[in-house]
């Protein structure tokens, strides 16, 4: 019995295209984020949650970068599926554990693009009554409305290519990848 082609390697993938944020630039990044935080909640022990599951990577960098006595809670949505086009409704797939009245908020998310997720995920929060709610996003696409959407705090602006890598897949792929690169979609079929 033959033994299986091996896989080939994540980085020789050909969807795997330019990479728009290095894993050096990622970690200052995350650290400057993790000091701005720890000045704005001086005093305080904010709950990070964590929007899974695009957000975990970000989430648990910049938990570490903050010198804060955080706590960590997750929270799961879905408008996606396994598309790169959002299906324009949002689905709640795991709750808080965690009771938020009267806690210092912070909601991390991986990006933030037309708002869909993040308008929903915002009154669903704000209705359980925390003394503060703010957002801290990763990535921002160019054209959304980060001040409209109430995005406090954000590491990197991007153009509309869809991204992969740092916890950010296309049908659960690509997550485990240090940086941030395009996913190439045609990459199969050109030629």
């Amino acid at each position: 019995m033959n033994a299986p082609d091996p896989l080939p390697s994540i980085e020789s993938d050909p969807h795997v295209g330019e990479v728009l944020l290095s894993e050096e630039k990622l970690a200052e990044r995350i650290r400057e984020l993790g000091d701005q935080l720890t000045r704005d909640y001086a005093g305080k022990a904010p709950l990070l949650v964590c929007v899974l599951r695009g957000a975990y990577v970000f989430l648990t960098d910049l938990a570490r970068a903050t010198d804060l006595p955080v706590q960590i809670d997750f929270i799961a949505v879905s408008s996606y599926g396994s598309s790169t086009r959002t299906s324009g409704v949002v689905r709640l797939v795991k709750d808080l554990e965690v009771d938020l009245t009267d806690r210092h908020v912070i909601l991390v998310e991986d990006i933030v693009d037309t708002g869909l997720t993040l308008r929903y995920l915002r009154r669903s929060l704000e209705a359980r009554g925390p003394a503060s709610l703010e957002v801290c996003a990763l990535l921002a696409r160019e054209s959304a409305d980060l001040e409209g959407l109430g995005v406090r705090y954000v590491g990197f602006t991007i153009p509309g290519d869809f991204v992969i890598g740092y916890g950010l897949d296309v049908a659960e792929r690509y997550r485990n990848l240090r940086y941030i690169a395009k996913y190439e979609p045609d990459a199969d079929t050109a030629e």
